[in-house]
C-alpha cells in the first residue's frame, strides 16, 4: 500500500481565485434557477387601475387612474403618508380551460396584500393594521379555482397596505405592486419555490449560520483580548444576520415607525463592527475610533426621531452616505497597510472586500433603477456567503496560532521544568560547597588546635616525664593524634608514602616486641594511586589494632604482613603464628580483640575485613579495600 498523501492547502495566492469561482457558480447557479422559462403558456397582467381607499368609504374607481406595473410608490402621489391602495386588473379567461386549478403569482407586494377575484376573497397576506405584516420581499402564490373564473369579464382586485419613500429607509421597502403573472397552477408552484428559495428560504438558513458563527466569535475575541478583531468581527456577522432578517421577517411586534428606525440604525452598529475590526485586523488601535463610532450610534436614531417619519428616506439617505465612506476608507487603508507589511492576507481580503462591495452595488443599483428581482436575491446573498467564508477563515487562523502558543506554552514549561531543576541541582551544589567548606575550615581548626596545644603538651610528657610507661603512653597518644590531625586535613596520601609509613612502624612495633617482622609490597612503579585521608586513616587504625592483638594477646614469633594489589582492590594480609583466638568466643570473631571495631571500619570503606582463626594455628585477617572509591590517578 502507498502511504496516503497529505492534502494540500491552497496558497495565499489561490485564495482569490477560490472565492472568485465561488461566487462566480453562486451567480450562474442562481441565474439559470431563477431565469427557468416556464413550461406551459402563462399571461402576464401588467395594466391597472389604481385608486386609494378611503376609510368607511366605497372605492371611487371612476376616478382611478391607470398605471403601469411594476408601480411603486415612491413618486407621482398624491400625498406621502402610509395608505391602503387598491389595484383592479382584467384577467381574460384562459384558453386553457381545461384545467381544474389556476395559479396567481405576485412577485412583490408591499407591504400586505390581500386579492379578491370577482368580488371572492382568494387570500389573505396578513395584518393590515399597526403593526402591518411585512411581506415585501416574500413572493406570493394563490390557488385559483376554475369554477371561480367567469367567461367574460373576470376582475382582480389586490388591495395593499403600503408606506410611501419618505416614510421608509430604504427604497426595498416602499409600498407598491409588481406585474402579476397568471397560469396553470403547477406551473406557477414550481416557479413559485424556485423564487422563495433565493428570497426567504438561503436569507434564513444565512441568518441562522452569520447569528451562530458571529456569536461565537464576539465570545472568543471577547476572552482573548489580544484577538479583539475577532469580536468586532462577530459583531458584524451578527448585525448582519439582523439585517437579512427583514427579508423573512414578516409579523414584528412593533409598527413601522420603529421598524425602520432600528433598521436604519442598524447599518451604524454594521459600521462600527466593520471599521474596528478592519483597524484592529491591520494591528492599529486608533483611540478616536473607540469614542467616536459609539457616539454615532447614538446620533444618528436622534438624528431620525428628530427629523421624523415624514424625512426618514431622505435623512437615512445622507447617514447611509456617511457610514459608506467609513467603510471604504477603512478598507482602503487595511488595504494598504497589508500591501506595506507585505501580509498573507492582503489578496483574500482585496478579492473578499471587491466582491461585497459589488454586490452591495448592484443591489443599490437594482432597487434605483427597478431592475428584476432576481438580481437583488442573487446580490443580497453573496455579501452574507463572503462574511461566512471569511469567518471560516479567521477561525482556522485562531485555531491554528492556538495551537501553535499551546505549543509554545508545553515548549515554554518543559524548559522553565529543566531550568528550575539545574537551578535546584546547583543551588543543591553550593548549599553542599559551602557546607564541604565550612567544614573542611573547621576540620582544619581543630587539627590546628589539636597539633598547637595538644601535640605540644604530649611531646613535652615525651621528653620530660621519668616514668617509662607514661612516656610510651604519651608517644602512643600523640601519634594517634597525628593520625587524627592527618584525617581532619583532608589531604590525599600517595598509596606508595602510605605503605612506606605502615612498614616502618608495623615492623618498628614488631620487633620492639621481640616478634620478628616480614613486609612485602608492590614496588613503587607498581603503585601509582594515591588515597584519601580518610581511607589512610581507617586503614592505618585496622593495621594498627591487628598488630596490638598480636603483640598482646597471640604469643606470635613470627608475622608477617603482604600488600597486593588486585582487580581494582588493595588487599593487606596480616598472618601470625601465634594461638589464635580463644575457643570460648565460640566462634564469635567479632566480639573481641577489636574485631568488630576493624570490620566496622573496613565497611565504611565499601571495603570487607575477614578474620580466619582457630586454636594453635595462628590467625589471619584479610582486609580488601575498593581502590576506585577512595584514591585518584597520580
Amino acid at each position: 500500500m502507498h502511504p496516503a498523501c497529505p492534502p494540500r492547502r491552497p496558497s495565499p495566492a489561490a485564495w482569490p481565485r477560490l472565492a472568485g469561482w465561488w461566487c462566480w457558480l453562486l451567480l450562474c447557479c442562481a441565474a439559470v434557477t431563477l431565469a427557468l422559462p416556464a413550461q406551459a403558456q402563462t399571461m402576464w397582467l401588467d395594466r391597472a387601475q389604481l385608486v386609494t381607499e378611503a376609510p368607511g368609504q366605497p372605492p371611487d374607481w371612476a376616478g382611478a387612474r391607470s398605471v403601469a406595473l411594476p408601480h411603486a410608490w415612491d413618486s407621482g402621489q398624491p400625498d406621502s403618508r402610509s395608505a391602503v391602495r387598491l389595484y383592479r386588473l382584467a384577467l381574460p379567461t384562459p384558453a386553457f380551460t381545461s384545467n381544474p386549478l389556476f395559479g396567481l403569482y405576485v412577485e412583490q407586494a408591499c407591504s400586505v396584500l390581500q386579492v379578491r377575484l370577482n368580488g371572492q376573497l382568494i387570500h389573505d397576506g396578513g395584518r393590515f393594521e399597526e403593526p402591518v405584516t411585512r411581506n415585501c420581499h416574500r413572493p406570493q402564490l394563490m390557488a385559483v379555482p376554475a369554477a371561480l373564473l367567469r367567461a367574460h369579464g373576470n376582475v382582480l382586485e389586490l388591495r395593499i397596505r403600503g408606506y410611501a419613500l419618505a416614510e421608509v429607509s430604504s427604497r426595498q421597502r416602499v409600498g407598491g405592486l409588481s406585474a402579476v403573472e397568471f397560469g396553470p397552477y403547477d406551473v406557477m408552484a414550481a416557479h413559485h419555490a424556485r423564487r422563495l428559495v433565493f428570497a426567504i428560504r438561503l436569507p434564513e438558513v444565512m441568518s441562522g449560520a452569520l447569528l451562530l458563527m458571529g456569536s461565537f466569535m464576539f465570545v472568543m475575541g471577547w476572552f482573548h483580548r489580544e484577538q479583539s478583531y475577532l469580536a468586532y468581527f462577530g459583531a458584524l456577522m451578527v448585525g448582519w444576520a439582523l439585517l437579512l432578517a427583514r427579508l423573512w421577517a414578516a409579523d414584528l411586534p412593533v409598527d413601522n415607525q420603529v421598524t425602520e428606525l432600528a433598521l436604519a440604525s442598524l447599518m451604524a452598529f454594521i459600521t462600527l463592527a466593520a471599521v474596528q475590526f478592519l483597524m484592529r485586523y491591520a494591528g492599529r488601535r486608533p483611540q478616536g475610533l473607540r469614542i467616536a463610532l459609539p457616539a454615532q450610534c447614538l446620533l444618528m436614531p436622534l438624528t431620525l426621531v428628530v427629523a421624523g417619519p415624514g424625512r426618514l428616506y431622505t435623512v437615512s439617505g445622507v447617514w447611509f452616505v456617511l457610514l459608506a465612506a467609513q467603510v471604504l476608507a477603512a478598507a482602503v487603508f487595511y488595504l494598504a497597510e497589508a500591501r506595506r507589511q507585505h501580509s498573507r492576507q492582503l489578496w483574500p481580503m482585496a478579492t473578499l472586500l471587491g466582491v461585497v462591495g459589488l454586490a452591495l452595488l448592484v443591489e443599490f443599483t437594482a432597487q434605483a433603477l427597478r431592475l428584476d428581482s432576481r438580481i437583488g436575491y442573487v446580490a443580497q446573498l453573496v455579501p452574507a456567503l463572503g462574511f461566512l467564508l471569511l469567518g471560516l477563515r479567521l477561525v482556522q487562523q485562531y485555531g491554528r496560532a492556538f495551537q501553535s502558543a499551546e505549543q509554545s506554552r508545553a515548549e515554554l514549561e518543559v524548559r522553565i521544568r529543566e531550568a528550575t531543576a539545574q537551578i535546584e541541582r546547583n543551588f543543591a551544589q553550593l548549599s553542599e560547597l559551602k557546607v564541604e567548606q565550612v567544614t573542611d575550615r573547621e576540620r582544619k581548626r581543630i587539627a590546628a588546635d589539636l597539633h598547637d596545644d595538644l601535640g605540644a603538651k604530649l611531646l613535652t610528657i615525651v621528653h620530660t616525664s621519668d616514668s617509662e610507661r607514661i612516656s610510651t603512653l604519651a608517644r602512643e597518644a600523640l601519634e594517634e593524634m597525628r593520625l587524627s590531625v592527618r584525617g581532619l586535613t583532608g589531604k590525599p596520601v600517595k598509596l606508595i608514602d602510605a605503605l612506606g609509613d605502615w612498614r616502618a612502624e608495623v615492623v618498628s612495633r614488631l620487633n620492639q616486641s621481640g616478634v620478628q617482622g616480614e613486609w612485602s609490597a608492590p614496588s613503587d612503579e607498581e603503585v601509582p594511586q594515591t588515597l584519601s585521608s580518610r581511607a589512610y586513616v581507617q586503614t592505618t587504625r585496622i593495621l594498627r589494632e591487628a598488630v596490638s592483638n598480636i603483640i598482646k594477646h597471640s604469643g606470635a614469633s613470627q608475622c608477617s604482613v603482604r600488600c597486593m594489589l588486585a582487580d581494582g582492590d588493595f588487599q593487606l594480609v596480616i598472618q601470625d603464628n601465634g594461638k589464635g583466638i580463644p575457643t570460648e568466643l565460640d566462634g564469635r570473631l567479632d566480639k573481641g580483640h577489636g574485631m568488630a571495631s576493624m570490620k566496622g571500619r573496613a565497611k565504611q570503606l565499601q571495603g570487607q575485613c575477614l578474620v580466619e582463626s582457630s586454636p594453635g594455628y595462628g590467625t589471619v585477617i584479610r582486609l580488601t579495600l575498593p581502590l576506585e572509591r577512595h584514591t585518584t590517578m597520580g
